[in-house]
């Protein structure tokens, strides 16, 4: 079903990123990506207090494919 679309302003868009305006059947952007963070990286809160003496991240990781993309086309 068609519909009318007003004026679109995008500022950017990422490698792996997906713009779509109209009708779509599917979307699957391919990408995958490891994280690494330390203790208290991705806390979020107005009154928060995070005491780590010792922090320390493992970033050793013995398989090299976590999760494949192989099949999503």
């Amino acid at each position: 079903m068609p519909a009318i679309v007003g004026i679109v302003n995008v500022n950017a868009i990422s490698s792996s990123a997906v713009f779509n305006i109209g009708d779509v059947f599917r979307i699957a952007p391919i990408s995958t990506s490891k994280t690494f963070s330390g203790a208290g990286s991705f806390n979020t809160g107005e009154t928060l207090y995070v005491y780590n003496h010792k922090s320390n991240t493992n970033t050793y990781d013995k398989d090299f494919i976590d999760q494949p993309n192989s099949f999503n086309v």
